[in-house]
């Protein structure tokens, strides 16, 4: 499944880091790479494993290769997520409709 592989590639910190730094849109290896802790080399084993998971597209301009955030993994890794979440609102749901007390019906003649 692909948001296995999503949540296998960003247990590693660094990855997460060069995932992030695609969140304002492509970037080259050489800017995600700047000021990291790693190699260049480093960060391009890293963008080829989160390409791997889905999370990121790359397309060449020339020389240089582009990184971006591919939604489509993304969406994937959401829709895992998001899932429990609703579980979670759905349990609460009807944890809370169970404890509710319910208005008594009215005989004739009470206000």
């Amino acid at each position: 499944m692909t948001y296995e592989n999503a949540l296998t590639a960003l247990a590693d910190p660094t990855r997460r880091v060069v995932f992030e730094r695609l969140r304002k849109g492509p970037r080259a290896v050489g800017d995600i790479a700047d000021g990291l802790p790693v190699s260049r080399p480093a960060v391009s084993q890293h963008l080829k494993v989160l390409k791997d998971a889905r999370l990121v597209t790359v397309h060449r301009d020339g020389r240089r290769q582009f990184y971006a955030i591919d939604k489509r993994g993304l969406t994937a890794l959401r829709t895992y997520l998001d899932s429990f979440w609703s579980e979670a609102l759905d349990a609460f749901k009807a944890y809370a409709e169970k404890d509710v007390p319910r208005p008594r019906a009215r005989r004739k003649g009470q206000r």
